[in-house]
């Protein structure tokens, strides 16, 4: 099982970034799927979290300028961030909790993005 992140990059403050995760390899069900962000100067961070039926939770820091989906059919998970601010500035982390046939979930994670926001 592989997660793979796209879209991060460098935008100014007040800007707007699209991240995507993709999860490939041999997959019965995924159940939560998130998005964490981990800096120099913080540990890692839930950012906002979506169950397999679409429920989201977001983290208070980014409640009504970011907003989770996800696409069930294509195994993916979206980010999209506006009204970005200095302080998102961080690597920011796919993550599934993945059932493969036998086996209880495990929570898989992809290798991070970087998202620079400059004020």
């Amino acid at each position: 099982v592989r997660l793979v992140e796209s879209g991060g990059g460098l935008v100014q403050a007040g800007g707007s970034l699209t991240l995507s995760c993709a999860a490939s390899g041999v997959i019965w069900r995924i159940n939560t799927m998130g998005w964490y962000r981990q800096s120099l100067t913080k540990e890692r961070e839930l950012v906002a979290t979506i169950t397999n039926n679409g429920n989201p939770n977001y983290a208070v820091s980014v409640e009504g300028r970011f907003t989770i989906s996800r696409d069930n059919a294509k195994s993916m998970v979206t980010l999209q961030m506006n009204g970005l601010k200095p302080e998102d500035t961080a690597v920011y982390l796919c993550s599934a909790d993945i059932v493969q046939v036998g086996r209880p979930y495990k929570t898989y994670w992809g290798q991070g993005i970087q998202v620079t926001v400059s004020s």
